[in-house]
């Protein structure tokens, strides 16, 4: 047996959920609509036939899921806010709904109470659909921005006063291309799926990308300017993204491609938030050399906004699993948003990029996972938490409650990635200060319905009985582990 890899004494780390995956009660006191209520009653189904109507019932089950943070020993826990729960029309002169805030409050005071740090998500992906039905939603750069800076400050004066740890945005990729090209995701827009009845695949993720980077901007700049003084809290935005190897180590190309890709996945979002180059880029200059005119420009007075706001405190990382890039011969299409690559699991020589797990597109890959941290440490210098990781065993989604709970792939996929966090941290210099499993429990994976399952408590759809999985307190052990082995090695 391998000696115990350690973690910094002081390391943090939890369980992460997102709002419209846990919580149900939609139509409960007062909550608005967002678009995923509406994306999953579409019909014919997007989501396999789920939806959040009652979810794991968590607004009604909170005290019961947060006695199994205590149970397994977690020192935070990262959480999102429905904005249509807590502004219900969603726009900035619209009224606020108190039994939302009241909701919010509970929670937040249930897990001080506990001893865990809320980690508070402002937007994971649940857009009030008032907003959508009034302008377009995330399509309208600058109404968007306004009323997205409007919630903020609500959630921030709201809740600030015990609230420490804001993440402005989950994963702005993902809203940008599952909703706005491939249509897989809420609001289900695009032209080249053949079940969307609208979009534009050429030119709405990049418009939506710019609408979530000025509304990330305009958050962090109100939180800094109104409210870290008194309130003292750390700022950041969580991003996901795969690491990409070369299909073909020994072809220039594929070296090439595997970076171009990582820029239109990761830097799309990282650079015009954390960085300016000395030549006054935004993009990536690869992204605007295929994309052109497709990617909107900034005006100096949003250069200026960004610029201000880049001083965020942290690197939200969601990340899950890597992948291999090949270059592609000719012009890109007009509906590429990739980089003008082609993506494997397997390589030139057939090796595979990690061991499959219970979903199609993940493959647990720590050994890539390592130099992932190493990367985006050393390009944007700003402590990584890991704000997502986890994942499905092989045939979960078939299992019985009493074959799930035993998840010797999901144990084993936690520790060796933990064990990739420790090599990054010691040998490779790179500065991670916590992480958050995904997830606390089974839930809604979204348009992968309630099939796939990803939690360390196994949840029964028709009871809502939790029960934990073994991953659970093997977690809590595995953290335990490694900080006695810091402390002992005086890390």
């Amino acid at each position: 047996m391998s000696p115990t890899k350690p973690l910094p004494a002081d390391f943090e780390w939890g369980f992460a959920t997102a709002a419209y995956q846990v919580e149900g009660a939609v139509e409960e006191d007062g909550r608005g609509k967002s678009i995923w209520d509406t994306f999953c009653h579409l019909e014919p189904t997007r989501t396999k036939g789920a939806n959040g109507d009652i979810a794991c019932d968590h607004y009604h089950r909170y005290e019961e899921d947060f006695d199994l943070l205590t149970k397994y020993g977690a020192k935070a826990y990262r959480f999102s806010l429905s904005w249509s729960r807590i502004i219900p029309l969603g726009g900035r002169d619209d009224p606020i709904n108190e039994a939302g805030i009241a909701f919010y409050n509970r929670l937040i005071d249930s897990l001080l109470r506990r001893g865990i740090t809320p980690w508070v998500t402002l937007y994971h992906w649940d857009l009030p659909q008032a907003l959508h039905d009034r302008y377009g939603g995330w399509l309208n750069v600058e109404e968007s921005q306004k009323d997205f800076e409007r919630y903020a400050r609500v959630c921030y004066e709201r809740f600030g006063d015990r609230v420490r740890d804001w993440i402005t945005l989950n994963e702005p990729w993902i809203v940008s291309v599952f909703g706005y090209a491939t249509g897989g995701n809420a609001p289900g827009r695009s032209s080249i799926n053949e079940a969307a009845t609208e979009g534009d695949t050429s030119t709405e993720p990049w418009i939506v990308g710019k609408a979530l980077i000025m509304s990330h901007a305009r958050a962090v700049e109100a939180y800094n300017k109104d409210f870290r003084p008194s309130q003292k809290g750390r700022i950041g935005v969580s991003l996901n993204g795969d690491y990409y190897e070369p299909w073909d180590s020994d072809d220039q190309l594929d070296k090439d491609a595997a970076q171009r890709r990582m820029e239109f996945h990761i830097g799309w979002f990282a650079e015009p938030m954390l960085v300016f180059s000395s030549l006054g880029e935004d993009y990536p200059r690869c992204m605007r050399d295929q994309l052109g005119d497709r990617l909107p420009q900034f005006s100096e007075q949003e250069l200026a906004l960004l610029r201000s706001a880049k001083e965020i405190d942290f690197y939200g990382m969601n990340y899950y699993t890597s992948q291999y890039a090949r270059h592609k011969t000719g012009s890109p299409s007009k509906t590429d948003y990739i980089g003008h690559v082609e993506t494997f699991q397997e390589n030139k020589q057939g090796v595979s990029i990690g061991e499959p797990s219970g979903v199609h597109w993940l493959r647990s890959t720590p050994q890539c996972f390592r130099k992932h941290l190493a990367r985006v440490y050393h390009r944007y210098k700003k402590p990584i938490y890991i704000t997502e990781n986890g994942c499905p065993c092989p045939g979960e989604d078939k299992m019985t409650r009493e074959e799930s709970v035993q998840d010797a792939y999901r144990v084993k996929y936690f520790q060796d990635h933990l064990d990739a966090i420790s090599q990054a941290v010691y040998e490779d210099s790179a500065v991670i200060s916590g992480y958050f499993a995904w997830s606390l429990m089974d839930n809604l994976e979204w348009s992968d319905g309630y099939g796939v399952r990803f939690g360390v408590t196994h949840m029964d759809y028709e009871t809502l009985e939790r029960t934990p999985k073994r991953s659970a307190l093997a977690l809590k052990q595995m953290f335990e582990a490694r900080m006695k082995a810091s402390r002992n090695t005086g890390s």
